[in-house]
């Protein structure tokens, strides 16, 4: 930019200087330098012009946090009140573990996994009727105003799993679902240490 400044300064002095001068052909002469000036004055301007305009390598800019809506709780809550339990561990070897690397055998280990009764064909339908009318009801209790409606309904429908499939995979996240609810309305709807209690699946 000071270059381009400095060549517009030169420019016009040396017009003035040649408007100034006298002697024959002057008024031709100046004429002449005008139009040579001014064109030189165009195209430097449009140099400039471009230089300005034209975009800066911009830098990435992080986009901002998006504010979490009622949607991305509710497809946070399928996800993490439908995840299915894990496959079951392999059967047993009589292998003895290297003596080399016994502890790092040892972390390797998966934990146990779940067990689960089997239930009929129609308990099954039953049982999974409930527990997508408690996940909907779950969803609504996201909604503003609907706390009380949503949970209550949502804590009826996974007792009923619980009393009616015991020992199933419905039970499971039933017990599951009825943990994963804010402490306060835990406290609301007196849900006991047992009722949310899972170890009983892991014997």
């Amino acid at each position: 930019m000071i270059k381009y400044q400095r060549w517009l300064k030169f420019i016009i002095n040396s017009q003035l200087s040649i408007i100034n001068w006298k002697g024959p052909g002057a008024l031709i002469m100046n004429t002449f330098w005008l139009k040579l000036a001014a064109i030189v004055v165009v195209v430097v301007g449009v140099i400039i012009l471009i230089s300005v305009l034209s975009p800066s390598e911009s830098q990435p800019q992080s986009e901002p946090d998006k504010p979490k809506t009622v949607y991305d709780m509710w497809e946070q809550d399928d996800k993490r009140l439908r995840a299915e339990p894990t496959a079951p561990l392999p059967p047993e070897t009589n292998q003895q573990p290297s003596t080399e690397q016994p502890a790092e055998q040892k972390k390797q280990e998966e934990p146990p996994q779940p067990k689960f009764s089997e239930l009929l064909p129609e308990q099954q339908a039953e049982a999974e009727r409930l527990f997508e009318w408690a996940i909907t009801q779950r969803k609504m209790g996201r909604l503003p105003g609907m706390t009380g409606t949503g949970f209550g309904q949502m804590v009826d429908a996974c007792r009923q799993i619980i009393q009616k499939f015991p020992g199933s995979e419905f039970d499971y996240k039933a017990r599951r679902m009825l943990a994963d609810i804010p402490p306060r309305f835990r406290k609301r709807y007196e849900i006991t240490d047992e009722e949310i209690d899972l170890s009983g699946f892991f014997k």
